[in-house]
């Protein structure tokens, strides 16, 4: 004859780990389809605005970051950095950066918001090549008594002022880009958003 006891503690303890298992099991074949709505750390970087602090960059100083896949340079030009732009525009090709690929805000003799923080990507205009900075002046720049600093591509010889304005008689034909950005502090650019006017 059949025992008619049942044990409820253990009957309570099996119904909570088999419930317990499932969902788990659940969650664990849940995950990847949840994590596959997300974009992807690729599709982030392809558009994703990106922040640069740049508290610790001194005077002179200069850093390098990517957005979209491009290096974008920030400078921190000194006074004489700054000075030394208006004196060489007759040697530039697009001084007024009329033709070139910048925001709005960026059209002026600094192609910034700021006179003495430069935002550039850092692409030559003629083929794509990585320009190199070269600050030195005049005979120990290597590119001649007269260079006032700038950034020079090495693939086929364009050059650029501190600004990043393009030089005429070169192979580039248009000043490096500006990227759009804002700055969310004193310290911190935001790349990839235009904010129109100094913060």
């Amino acid at each position: 004859m059949a025992d008619d006891r049942v044990d409820k503690g253990r009957r309570r303890f099996l119904t909570a780990a088999t419930t317990g298992v499932g969902l788990v099991g659940g969650a664990f074949a849940a995950t990847p389809f949840i994590l596959s709505m997300a974009p992807s750390e690729r599709a982030k970087a392809a558009g994703a605005p990106v922040e640069i602090d740049i508290s610790k960059l001194e005077a002179g100083q200069m850093i390098r970051e990517e957005w979209r896949g491009m290096p974008v340079w920030v400078l921190n030009r000194t006074q004489d950095m700054l000075d030394r732009l208006p004196k060489i525009e007759e040697w530039l090709a697009d001084p007024e950066s009329a033709n070139s690929s910048q925001p709005e805000f960026a059209i002026n003799e600094w192609r910034s918001l700021k006179p003495e923080i430069l935002v550039l990507v850092g692409i030559c205009t003629h083929l794509g090549c990585a320009p190199v900075e070269n600050f030195a002046i005049g005979p120990g720049s290597g590119l001649g008594d007269d260079w006032p600093g700038g950034f020079f591509c090495p693939c086929h010889g364009s050059k650029f002022d501190l600004a990043g304005r393009v030089y005429k008689g070169v192979p580039a034909p248009d000043n490096l880009a500006v990227p759009p950005y804002r700055f969310l502090s004193d310290t911190v650019i935001l790349v990839g958003e235009d904010g129109g006017a100094e913060a």
